[in-house]
């Protein structure tokens, strides 16, 4: 039986973690949901005190766990009142006294660095979108301890923009959970099923996609597709449809909650142009188990030619129209192309990999001790 005062001694050892003040905008509550989720539900599975900082009437009822506060802001969402508004967030945030903050998108970048200047402490930052050399970001070199981005092309994007900070920067993969079947023509008496997504800003982005298609209808191949965006170009988009005769199988919804559990029972996820913002919703299609077409390209790692998708060019239709061909003709290869994304993904983004190399970083931000592991205790 183990002695206890010895357990009492390595209680005492073990150093707490610090009391986490974390930052969001209305973009990453809607685009990284279950990130989110799954980074709070960790931390409290760690016993972090947490609180998050997150815009009026965001949706975080089924986000955060209940253990945590949520801290709207602005609180009064009037023009002319911010300096007002980050007064009353920051006297919010003194009396949760936290340890380190994570601000978690760029947009929020001034807001952090203001807020860790007047906390005197110090802060994290995520980065998910490529940054180019005349993308300024507001950060500061003293109070920044660390940056993290979800893949190796946003990193090395990060690195050349900003080579000084370039020793702070850390890829830490998203975690998820992988389903244990593969959706991917896994009802064949069900109409196969099709989701894009695609922000709606550029009219001839999605042209040759959508020529593809015609054709692909045409052939008297069956299928529905959702189209995930909105944009400026929406109603352009929506007279080429009816103009190609798309409409009857083409719908269009936003990008809203619970959009991602479609994805469940989808056959084949297409990413129609480079994007240069990390694709949650490609993540969430190849945990589901979807077979994914995509072009070569933009912010994402998980794109392997003929291990986790089959690619082509977006700019060449007859590309785009013999890859979802192939998805088509060749079923047991398009499951195999899922099931080896779905693999993947269990070998590299565990959900308690994302949550501990975080929490790493909060112990370094905040000038902690880093707990010890059986190995060096032995």
């Amino acid at each position: 039986m183990p002695d206890e005062s010895n357990i009492n001694e390595t209680e005492q050892q073990t150093p707490k973690p610090p009391r986490v003040a974390i930052v969001a905008s209305r973009q990453t509550i809607t685009e990284f949901p279950l990130y989110l989720k799954y980074m709070l539900v960790g931390l409290a599975d760690e016993s972090v005190p947490a609180i998050l900082v997150c815009p009026p009437r965001s949706d975080v009822v089924s986000i955060v766990p209940p253990a945590f506060d949520v801290l709207r802001h602005p609180a009064l969402d009037v023009p002319l009142l911010e300096f007002y508004n980050l007064k009353l967030l920051l006297n919010k945030l003194l009396a949760f006294r936290p340890g380190v903050l994570h601000c978690l998108c760029e947009s929020r970048s001034y807001q952090a660095r203001w807020l860790a200047r007047h906390l005197n402490i110090n802060y994290v930052m995520s980065v998910n979108s490529i940054i180019s050399r005349f993308h300024y970001l507001s950060i500061s070199p003293n109070r920044c301890k660390a940056i993290i981005a979800p893949t190796r092309t946003i990193a090395e994007s990060l690195a050349g923009a900003h080579p000084r900070l370039a020793d702070r920067i850390h890829q830490i993969n998203i975690g998820t959970f992988v389903s244990s079947s593969t959706a991917c023509f896994s009802h064949p008496d069900r109409l196969p099923g099709i989701i894009v997504a695609s922000p709606l800003d550029n009219p001839q982005a999605l042209d040759n996609l959508f020529l593809s298609l015609h054709r692909l209808a045409i052939e008297n191949y069956q299928f529905m597709v959702v189209l995930v965006g909105q944009g400026k170009a929406e109603k352009q988009i929506r007279k080429k449809l009816r103009s190609m005769g798309l409409l009857r199988v083409v719908t269009i919804v936003p990008r809203l909650p619970g959009v991602d559990s479609a994805l469940s029972a989808t056959d084949m996820f297409v990413v129609p142009r480079p994007c240069q913002r990390f694709n949650t919703m490609l993540l969430a299609a190849m945990s589901a188990g979807a077979s994914v077409a995509a072009c070569k390209g933009g912010a994402d790692d998980l794109i392997i030619e003929g291990k986790t998708a089959l690619t082509f060019n977006p700019d060449d239709q007859l590309s785009i129209y013999n890859c979802l061909k192939q998805i088509f003709d060749k079923r047991e290869l398009a499951r195999q192309i899922a099931a080896g994304a779905q693999q993947h993904l269990r070998q590299n983004h565990h959900v308690s990999d994302m949550v501990g190399a975080t929490l790493s970083l909060y112990r370094q931000a905040a000038g902690l001790p880093m707990p010890k592991t059986e190995s060096s205790a032995a």
